[in-house]
């Protein structure tokens, strides 16, 4: 029955292939979304469909997925240690620039971090024979052949 229905419709999905993926993709999430809330009316499906958004949007802006695995996983490992030292520090937040190692591996972090936000803040260099904004192109005094 299918190669019935989809037989007289290959034109319309040889076209469907000509939209481009940056609106065939979120579209086609959106449709999986309603189907998701309409079969089973589950909300943890739905969040799953959220999650799944939302590292579609983390690829679009250029967000590694390595490295957003990478806190999930020692996320709460951190948190847990850096609230263990504040338990046996008594609440002082001094006692991780009061040792020369912490204070190190604190300050190569803050570091990298500026270094980080220096490299995305700092304007792109043109490349060498580039346009500027506002200029002509020149012809090519040469006849095309």
């Amino acid at each position: 029955m299918l190669v019935l229905l989809n037989v007289p419709l290959i034109g319309l999905w040889v076209k469907l292939l000509m939209i481009p993926y940056k609106y065939l993709y979120p579209s086609a999430v959106f449709f999986v979304a309603i189907g998701v809330i309409s079969t089973n009316n589950d909300m943890f499906q739905v969040g799953e469909t959220v999650v799944g958004l939302t590292c579609y949007l983390l690829l679009l802006l250029d967000f590694h997925p390595a490295s957003i695995l990478l806190g999930f996983v020692l996320g709460p490992r951190l948190e847990e240690n850096f609230r263990r030292s504040l338990l046996v520090s008594r609440g002082d937040a001094m006692i991780f620039v009061e040792r020369p190692i912490s204070a190190f591996f604190l300050f190569l972090c803050l570091t990298l971090l500026a270094a980080q936000i220096y490299v995305r803040l700092r304007k792109p260099k043109a490349p060498c024979g580039a346009r500027r904004r506002g200029e002509e192109r020149r012809r090519d005094p040469r006849p095309a052949e």
